[in-house]
């Protein structure tokens, strides 16, 4: 059967009753709003849940969700190379939600917290560590801005390679994860 890799949100909204929606965000960014009946599969834990997601392709389509599209389109790719077919929503949770489809949260609520996404995160861990290594090569000692030039070379690596070990590293903090969940 073939799967298109990528489905926009008008396309998904009326076969949602036939697909199982995997969302790939940290259960906390999850906990913030997801499509409704989601579920949550951060995706550093895709390959070990490879088991689970068979038997649901083999059910019907899995579209794949994470908040502006980019980690699901991975995820997509992630899955193709180990053989289930899935879809990305474009523009994920944030395209869903600017075209007045409602989002579930947790306990059929209101969103538990506000979390940032995941590549804001990214960014913001990013931009403060290139800032703190000039700032202490300047005030301290010049070997400093090799922080800098660490995560330059942490993003051109990220960037070439389609994957981010900043991401995985922020999504073990406590705010991107479920309460109470323990991670080795």
């Amino acid at each position: 059967m073939s799967v298109p890799t990528s489905l926009d949100v008008e396309q998904a909204r009326p076969r949602l009753h036939e697909l199982t929606v995997v969302d790939v965000r940290t259960p906390g960014e999850f906990a913030s709003g997801h499509l409704p009946d989601a579920l949550n599969v951060p995706l550093d834990r895709l390959v070990r849940s490879l088991p689970e997601l068979r038997p649901a392709a083999d059910r019907g389509a899995l579209l794949i969700v994470c908040a502006s599209g980019a980690r699901s389109d991975s995820a997509v790719r992630t899955l193709a190379s180990h053989g289930i077919p899935a879809s990305s929503l474009a523009g994920g949770t944030e395209a869903w939600a600017a075209g007045g489809n409602a989002l579930e949260y947790p306990g059929g609520g209101a969103p538990l917290r506000a979390v940032w996404a995941m590549e804001r995160q990214v960014r913001f861990a990013a931009g403060t560590l290139v800032l703190l290594g000039l700032l202490l090569g300047l005030l301290l000692h010049p070997a400093f801005s090799l922080l800098s030039a660490a995560i330059g070379g942490g993003l051109v690596f990220s960037a070439l390679t389609g994957t981010c070990g900043m991401a995985v590293l922020l999504g073990r903090l406590p705010f991107n994860r479920r309460s109470g969940e323990v991670r080795p």
